[in-house]
């Protein structure tokens, strides 16, 4: 792999998935995941809901979650999150306890409910932990002056915060976690395996790199590669209503300027996937524009 040609990182939250979360190469979230963990996984079974390319423009929850079922047992959803969230905290225990509660149905007693952990992946600090001196934090119910005591492991979150992994990297003797952490910032990055790595390095170091290959196999589809353009460009776009104030409310009497915007940007995807040659049909139903405004834009940029 040459470093130089890598355009898109797995901060990509549909590279993410598709590399991470797809059936048949359930290895790599395992390893992924026991790294994290610090525990033994003895099977993990992926989800099966796909992606459709109106998907990649929207940010419905779930969408591009990895949800996984552990050991039979433990339900496992795992989010990369690039968009800046000012109430991600909020955001995620709502998600988390959702996915909680539907594991009990009528006629089930609450002890029937399984174990469900959040992972959350950011490439941006989240403000309500920033004083926290890792990259890698662990959060569940503890009481507030003997945090010792831990009230139920019925629901745990573990956060990344890719941003603050280069500070606080050599802080913590979390070697195979670093490797994912730096693996999923740069695809290309080079794992080698070193002839004193014990049993545990060894296997991390050799699924990272099928992971890397995974990576791999899916830009070398064009079809993968416009969508992940698409999902980076939306990306980049709702980084940049919000950096400028709207999303948090702070600008009530701009919301026409939004919208423009919205517009625009919008215009400029669907003029993005016409030099693509994508079909009319799926423009369409990406963007939710209309046959007539859709027929506008061509000839106006025909």
């Amino acid at each position: 792999m040459e470093n130089e040609n890598i355009k898109f990182d797995l901060t990509n939250d549909y590279l993410f998935k598709r590399t991470f979360g797809y059936k048949g190469q359930e290895h790599i979230t395992k390893i992924f995941l026991r790294d994290l963990f610090l525990e033994k996984i003895k099977e993990i079974t992926l989800d099966n809901n796909t992606i459709t390319e109106k998907d990649i423009m929207t940010d419905k929850m779930g969408i591009m979650d990895i949800k996984a079922v552990i050991d039979e047992n433990v339900q496992c959803d795992i989010e990369m999150q690039v968009v800046q969230q000012n109430d991600i905290d909020k955001r995620i225990l709502f998600y988390m306890s959702n996915e909680f509660k539907k594991t009990v149905t009528s006629g089930k007693r609450y002890s029937d409910m399984k174990k469900t952990i959040a992972v959350l992946i950011t490439d941006f600090r989240i403000k309500s932990i920033e004083k926290v001196p890792k990259y890698a934090s662990k959060w569940n119910f503890r009481e507030e002056n003997y945090p010792e005591v831990i009230l139920t492991d019925a629901m745990e979150i573990y956060i990344i915060e890719l941003p603050k992994l280069t500070q606080y990297a050599n802080n913590t003797n979390r070697e195979r976690l670093n490797l994912w952490a730096k693996f999923i910032k740069n695809p290309g990055v080079k794992i080698m395996i070193d002839e004193n790595d014990d049993e545990e390095m060894r296997e991390t170091k050799e699924t990272i790199q099928e992971a890397q290959e995974r990576y791999n196999d899916v830009l070398q589809d064009k079809h993968e590669q416009d969508l992940a353009e698409l999902r980076l460009k939306y990306i980049l776009d709702q980084n940049s209503i919000r950096s400028s104030g709207y999303d948090d409310g702070k600008e009530e009497g701009k919301k026409e300027g939004m919208k423009e915007g919205i517009e625009k940007k919008t215009k400029e995807v669907i003029i993005n996937m016409l030099n693509k040659g994508m079909d009319d049909r799926v423009i369409i139903e990406v963007t939710n524009v209309s046959k007539e405004k859709l027929d506008e834009i061509k000839n106006n940029n025909g």
